[in-house]
């Protein structure tokens, strides 16, 4: 049996829940930490991202309990689904500390945001986190054994996108913003990631404009929807904030093919049916 591209019926690939989050900083200006995988990547080779991965419903259940300010019922009327919404949180949370080394939490004793300023404490979280990259341990363990309780209240829902269809692999993706935790340093693993970078928004869609920093079309528009805010406090109380979603329109008649939301030029007469994209995000 072939396997060639043009043997895949579209209508038959799975669309796989996947959660990602934009950790957002002042250095000094508002910057977003982005994430650059691997050629050898089957998914997204080559491309800047941020941090992220697919939901796993059974993990994430296995860190409920490990977790606070968010409960499932609350969770799930965000993002508008019957139940499993806090796998979103948790996965993004998960994909965080996998990919970038950064753990958002709280220590269980004190209550207070951890650290990883201490080298032990920095050595014993990249065993850890060895460990869950290699899937050796999971989630739950890693939190159990650094005494940390996850902070979901901090973790704000922004964005949710669906892959039009025709791609070989197709995913449900909820867009998170979180503001970076002091006391942690990211670090790329070298394996699936091979680099990262804290980004200005503006710059970032420069250089995707001028094809010098390849991104996927949602990846590019939350990087825009970055661009108005100054200070990362600001694009936290905007994620916070209670606003209804958008659907993102496609417009063709500008120089180049556009994402756009309501407010920006062409959106009035834009295609609704090419990008299905759906965004809280904006001051």
């Amino acid at each position: 049996m072939s396997n060639s591209g043009e043997d895949l019926d579209p209508t038959t690939v799975p669309i796989r829940p996947a959660a990602t989050v934009m950790l957002v900083d002042d250095r000094p200006d508002l910057r977003v930490l982005m994430l650059r995988r691997t050629v050898q990547a089957v998914f997204a080779s080559d491309m800047w991202v941020y941090p992220g991965g697919r939901v796993d419903p059974e993990d994430a259940a296995a860190v409920f309990d490990r977790i606070r300010g968010l409960d499932d019922v609350a969770a799930s009327a965000a993002l508008g689904i019957a139940e499993g919404g806090l796998a979103y949180w948790v996965a993004a949370l998960r994909e965080c500390f996998e990919e970038a080394g950064i753990l958002l939490g709280v220590d269980r004793r004190t209550g207070v945001p951890i650290r990883f300023d201490d080298p032990a404490r920095r050595a014993a979280a990249e065993v850890l986190r060895t460990g869950l990259n290699a899937g050796e341990v999971d989630f739950a363990t890693v939190v159990d054994e650094l005494d940390v309780v996850l902070d979901a209240s901090q973790v704000h829902y922004v964005a949710h996108w669906i892959t039009p269809l025709g791609p070989p692999r197709r995913f449900d993706t909820r867009f998170f913003l979180a503001a970076a935790p002091p006391g942690q340093v990211p670090m790329h693993d070298d394996t699936e990631i091979v680099h990262h970078d804290w980004i200005a928004p503006s710059q970032g869609m420069s250089a995707w404009r001028g094809e010098g920093m390849a991104m996927m079309t949602p990846t590019a528009r939350m990087l825009q929807c970055l661009e108005p805010f100054d200070v990362a406090a600001s694009a936290v109380r905007a994620a916070a904030a209670a606003v209804p979603a958008h659907q993102v329109r496609v417009t063709r008649d500008q120089p180049r093919y556009e994402v756009v939301l309501p407010g920006d030029p062409g959106y009035d007469d834009g295609d609704p049916d090419t990008e299905f994209g759906w965004v809280k995000l904006r001051p």
